[in-house]
């Protein structure tokens, strides 16, 4: 029989090398490679030694697992109503952020239903013990543990059998059956797959906080985000005080859902209304401003798009944006001067998006555009307009998905004009709806009051 091969497997992508680079030609990744042991062929179907996995009819009636709410109605939004009973939720974001402390007041809620169990590896019980007498939940009936070790989390939950496990941070923990240090590549991948698999058995919810890259991504093999059921990041700027949680992955809620919280002396506290608040300190009568209304999940969000276009000494001008893809702002720059005659090739572009927000789908073109226009002509656009549609190559204005729910949402923050694609359907009362079906029509609509 011949020997099997040893293996080296990039952890972000999975490409396979023959021996270890330190580099990954497929993903551009670096240190990724990792050795990974033979594994003997599987015997033949007949002859194996394994005993065969119960099946279930599809048709077979299913049990509906329990949904804990988490006393935030935000964080339930985002988790698809609630946390679901035996799932696995995966949470990063940057160091300070304010993870610790959404995950501590889940849990003070979470143990008025089941017991939980808060294990850190980062932090002492008593440190944890300040933290909630500072936030006010020093009586919330939840056990620490502030261990590393899989065994002994193991055991702990096999005692207390807890509803909910928390674990900060996924980073910190190590198995004895690996010499890795904690954090690498295969005590990360162990540590979720033990953990994962006594969530499913005993139907216990563990939460995982992750750390991130200097990117913005998770740290830690890919295959991680592609094991638990839920993949959150939470998001902000430390110049400002609320925070956007926003839901990368849900198989059992929907992805791209937000939740928005301010973040006060006494905790993080939902932002139900997010756009009333990104709105309110909105300059009146000043040029470049916009405001859109965006779609994120199933919420409508309404976000102020500021910019400012200057006169360019360079031989080629610059393009800073923040909140938005540099390259889609520079694609509806070129279009404004190919088609509508506004020469931006000689004008530095500075485009942002308010509030520490991003922006990716394409129905913000047309907003970026009239802040575009309305900087470079120096107008100020109407404060009561709101504008929202995608820009074709060709110059056209296109349809984006929810058009009537973004319409709603801004005339019941008292908008009374949107210059929007085609409108097949009727308008709420008290709003003025202009359809362009060119972008050369976008002045018009913008500056004709």
């Amino acid at each position: 029989m011949a020997k099997a091969k040893t293996r080296y497997v990039c952890q972000d992508c999975g490409t396979d090398y023959p021996r270890w680079v330190g580099k990954c030609d497929a993903c551009n990744a670096w240190n990724t490679i990792v050795e990974e042991a033979p594994v003997a062929s599987v015997t033949r179907i007949g002859h194996t030694k394994g005993k065969a996995a119960e099946t279930v009819s599809l048709q077979a009636q299913m049990k509906e697992y329990a949904r804990w709410t988490t006393g935030s109605e935000e964080l339930d939004r985002v988790l698809g109503g609630g946390m679901v009973q035996g799932s696995a939720i995966l949470i990063g974001g940057d160091p300070g952020i304010g993870k610790s402390t959404l995950l501590l007041q889940a849990s003070a809620a979470v143990s008025k239903q089941v017991p939980v169990l808060y294990v850190s590896g980062e932090e002492s019980a008593q440190q944890i013990q300040m933290r909630a007498k500072r936030l006010g939940l020093d009586q919330a009936p939840m056990k620490l543990a502030t261990t590393g070790q899989i065994e002994s989390i193991l055991a702990t939950i096999a005692q207390e059998r807890p509803g909910l496990v928390i674990l900060d941070s996924i980073q910190t923990l190590y198995s004895d059956k690996s010499e890795s240090a904690p954090g690498t590549v295969s005590q990360v991948r162990l540590a979720a797959h033990e953990l994962i698999q006594v969530a499913k058995q005993t139907h216990t919810t563990i939460i995982f906080v992750g750390h991130v890259t200097k990117d913005g991504q998770l740290a830690g093999p890919r295959v991680l985000e592609h094991m638990v059921d839920t993949v959150l990041y939470f998001e902000g700027e430390r110049g400002h005080s609320f925070r956007i949680l926003r839901a990368f992955k849900n198989r059992f809620g929907a992805t791209n859902e937000i939740g928005v919280f301010e973040m006060q002396s006494v905790g993080l506290e939902d932002v139900t209304n997010p756009s009333a608040l990104f709105l309110s300190e909105r300059p009146e009568g000043a040029a470049g401003s916009a405001v859109l209304a965006a779609v994120e999940g199933t919420r409508p969000v309404l976000m102020e798009i500021q910019a400012l276009v200057s006169q360019s000494q360079l031989a080629q001008p610059r393009r800073t944006t923040l909140g938005v893809d540099g390259n889609r702002v520079a694609m509806i720059a070129a279009v404004l001067d190919k088609h509508c005659g506004f020469p931006f090739g000689n004008h530095d572009i500075f485009l942002n998006v308010t509030g520490g927000l991003k922006v990716t789908e394409p129905g913000a073109d047309l907003a970026i555009a009239a802040a575009l226009v309305s900087s470079l002509l120096e107008k100020p656009i109407d404060p009561q307009t709101v504008v929202l549609g995608e820009v074709g190559l060709a110059g056209e204005v296109r349809s984006v998905s929810q058009l009537e729910l973004r319409i709603k949402e801004a005339a019941k923050l008292g908008f009374t004009k949107a210059l929007t694609p085609p409108l097949g359907k009727t308008t709420p009362k008290g709003m003025q709806v202009l359809s362009l079906k060119r972008l050369d029509e976008l002045t018009t609509g913008l500056f004709d009051r």
